[in-house]
Formats: C-alpha cells, sequence, structure tokens
C-alpha cells in the first residue's frame, strides 16, 4: 500500500521526535485524527512522566494522552522504533552556541538516529526552525548516507513550527501550515500527512521557501520590536509614555500594526531565529544589517532596565549593593511556564553581579529548571510577594499581577511590561 494510502485511510504510524512544546500538541492532534502516534525523547523524564499520564507543560493536559488516547499514543526512547514508523516528524531545539551561531546537534543528531533506522517509503519531515538549505542540503546528505535516495526511496520535506504557547485564539488545527518538498511527490505526501490535523495547509515549491518563511515571520517581529524598544527609550527621555503613543497609534485601522516593548527578547524564536540567516547570509557575503541592528538593540534592553532599576533606587536614597529585589516574572510571556531565552534570566544575573539580594516570584514557575545557559539558578522556588523589599521589578505581565495594587506597597516598582495602570511617583516605566 502506498504511504499516501496509508495516510488517508488512516493506518500510518506517526513518530513525533522532540516532546516540548511544538511535539506534544503535534501528538494530541495526530491522535485526535485517529493516527497511532509514537513520541520520541531523550529526555526520560518526560517519557516517565508522559507515561504516568502527567504533564510537564502547564497549559497541555497531558491526562488527554493517558485517557482519550492511551491506545494510540506511545512515548519511548527507543529510536531503534523509528523502523516501524511511516511517518517522522522532527520537532527538536535549535538553539545559538555562545558565538549567536546555529547549533544543529539536536537536528543532526536525530537524523542521524533516523537514517540507522530508516526504510523505503518513510517520509521525514522537519519542523525546527533553521537556516535555508537545512532540509534540502544537510540533512538530506545524512539521510542518503546509506544509498537511500530523497525524492525516490524516501521523502523528505519541510513544515515550519507556528506554536504559540497558551494563545486562546489560534492553535495546531486553526494555524495554516505551510508546507514545502523536496520533490513533488514529497509535497504531496506532506500535505496529505497535515491535511488531516490542520484547516488549511499553504503549500509552497520547495523546502527553502518554507524555512525562509517561517525565518521572515520571526525577523519582522524582531525588527518591529527592536523599534518600539528603541522609542521607549527615547520617549522616555522626552517624558512621553510610549504605551499610549502605541495605544493611540493603535486606533488607525489600516497601515499600522501594534508591537511592545519589553525588558528583552525571549522565546525560542524570536531571539535566536534572525541569527540563522544572519549566520547563513555570510555564505553569500551579504550583511544583514536590519537583522544585526535589532538584535543589538533588543539584547541590550536588559541594561536599559537595570538603569531604571538605579535610578528608581538612586531616588530612594539606596544603592544596588545589598539592596532586596524582588522579581516578578520569569517566564518570557504572560500566562505561560515557558522560560526559555526568557530576559527575566539576564536581569537576575545582572542584579545580583552589582550586589543586589534578589527573589522572583513566578506562580507558572514555582522551581528554576536546569538550563544550559543558568544552571546556577537551578532549584531556586517563587516566594509570596509582600512589602518587604527595598524595589519590585515587573518582568512578566502575568494576570496574576494585575490583580494586586501594587503600586499602593509603597516602595519603588520599575514596570517592563505597563501592568501598572495608576501610576505614581514610585512607578518607573522601563
Amino acid at each position: 500500500m502506498s504511504l499516501i494510502n496509508k495516510i488517508k485511510n488512516k493506518s500510518a504510524n506517526i513518530a513525533v521526535i522532540g516532546l516540548g512544546y511544538v511535539g506534544l500538541p503535534l501528538v494530541i492532534e495526530f491522535c485526535r485524527a485517529g493516527f497511532k502516534v509514537t513520541g520520541f525523547d531523550v529526555d526520560k523524564e518526560k517519557i516517565a512522566l508522559l507515561k504516568q499520564g502527567k504533564s510537564y507543560i502547564k497549559h497541555i493536559d497531558a491526562s488527554i494522552l493517558a485517557t482519550n488516547f492511551k491506545d494510540s499514543f506511545q512515548p519511548t526512547g527507543d529510536f531503534s522504533q523509528l523502523t516501524k514508523m511511516d511517518c517522522i516528524i522532527i520537532c527538536v531545539p535549535t538553539p545559538l552556541n555562545k558565538n549567536r551561531e546555529p547549533d544543529m546537534r539536536y537536528v543532526f543528531s536525530t537524523t542521524r538516529s533516523i537514517a540507522e533506522n530508516m526504510g523505503k517509503g518513510q517520509l521525514i519531515i522537519l519542523e525546527s526552525t533553521t537556516y535555508p538549505g537545512t532540509t534540502d542540503g544537510d540533512m538530506r546528505k545524512i539521510l542518503e548516507e546509506k544509498g537511500l535516495r530523497a525524492g525516490v526511496d524516501f521523502h523528505l520535506a519541510f513544515s515550519p513550527e507556528r506554536e504559540d504557547p497558551n494563545n486562546r485564539d489560534f492553535s495546531v488545527k486553526t494555524i495554516p501550515k505551510v508546507v514545502g518538498g523536496f520533490t513533488p511527490q514529497c509535497l504531496e505526501a506532506a500535505v496529505a500527512l497535515y491535511s488531516n490535523i490542520v484547516e488549511r495547509t499553504v503549500p509552497v515549491s520547495s523546502t527553502r521557501v518554507a524555512e525562509s518563511a517561517k525565518l521572515l515571520e520571526n525577523i519582522y517581529r524582531s525588527v518591529n520590536i527592536a523599534l518600539v524598544n528603541e522609542l521607549k527609550v527615547l520617549f522616555d527621555k522626552m517624558g512621553i509614555d510610549v504605551w499610549e503613543v502605541i495605544a493611540a497609534a493603535s486606533t488607525k485601522p489600516f497601515g499600522y500594526q501594534a508591537f511592545y516593548p519589553g525588558p528583552g527578547l525571549g522565546g525560542h524564536c524570536i531571539p535566536i531565529d534572525p541569527f540563522y540567516l544572519t549566520w547563513k547570509a555570510r555564505e553569500y557575503e551579504f550583511v544583514t544589517r536590519f537583522i544585526e541592528l535589532a538584535g543589538e538593540i533588543n539584547t541590550n534592553m536588559p541594561d536599559y532596565v537595570i538603569s531604571k532599576v538605579v535610578e528608581a533606587l538612586n531616588n530612594a536614597g539606596k544603592s544596588v549593593k545589598g539592596t532586596k529585589i524582588l522579581l516578578l516574572g520569569l517566564a518570557y510571556k504572560a500566562n505561560v511556564d515557558d522560560d526559555r531565552e526568557s530576559p527575566s534570566y539576564r536581569l537576575l544575573e545582572k542584579l545580583e553581579e552589582m550586589g543586589a539580594l534578589v527573589s522572583y516570584n513566578d506562580p507558572y514557575i514555582p522551581t528554576i529548571r536546569l538550563t544550559r545557559e543558568y544552571a546556577k539558578f537551578a532549584g531556586r522556588k517563587s516566594v509570596e510577594i509582600t512589602k518587604e523589599y527595598d524595589l519590585i521589578l515587573i518582568a512578566t505581565a502575568h494576570d496574576e499581577y494585575s490583580k494586586i495594587d501594587l503600586a499602593a506597597f509603597g516602595i519603588p516598582i520599575v514596570d517592563t511590561r505597563n501592568v501598572i495602570k495608576k501610576k505614581n511617583s514610585l512607578v518607573y516605566s522601563a
């Protein structure tokens, strides 16, 4: 039976590699669509939790998998089972290294595991954001090392993830799915697969177009966020409230889209993805000036926030050294437990380097998890919000914070997210 027919009658076995914020929602949708799904991950703790019906991502109810789909979902760390799969979707991290260059080890090690266990007729899809040429170039070479040929013996495609954690307006099913194939037949197979779980697929002419589309989406956001971040600093010097300016501009019904400033960029996409294209552009002797300038502005925002902390403490007759500071929010965005690339960690690090005694509160992150970059903070626990601090720094706009009259605490507050609407002389916008 052909792969297309297997997909149509839902007898195709689906593999999702990487069971994080992107992979786990895909697993759920394919199970809902009636497929048998095997989830692969090198993290033994994740596998164990999923087998117990427990979730490690706050907004994803893994118990759905343990109850509704217990007969159709199997989590495992045994990559030899890839031999039994018809469709394999890769959703592993693509971070930057210390030199802000693509760190492709997770994608390529996963590709090698697939190559060791693949057979004819399989469909391999990469969803991890990357530079143009990864799928039909670097990945294809690895997959073809044992003699099988992409587009002839197996299908190869790229379909960028568009996951937005805890977005109540859009889900995996309702977000249009861009799909690019190595050959027209590869594209046909990938579109057939995704059509089972999304309302609309958007076929494009190549994997490189699909890879580039994802980069454009996040570069667009990075550049525009950098613009409002720069204007925030300027308007602050001019005594103008940038939030009021944005609200006024947003009343224009055409030609304007609102972006909002913050203490820096967070999440796995916007702080990272633009630099994948910057790195690739060097191969063509091209300098991506807009991207690099935006990155410089956004990367420097924590320093601006720290300067506002220093200003607020100075006006209270205090120095940073020895002061007790409460940092509100470790997650990179409101109402999620996703702390990937969160600027809050940089703020915490900088303040402690200056001698401050920093505690944090985050209702979604009760304990700091082990991360590659900030392992030294692992194990710290969220504290209660009280007045017993010299300053409060709001880094994330969790709904819980807007329900507290923080301005009534009578201590300096540095607000990077416009959480406090009724400001007084002790509230500093940053």
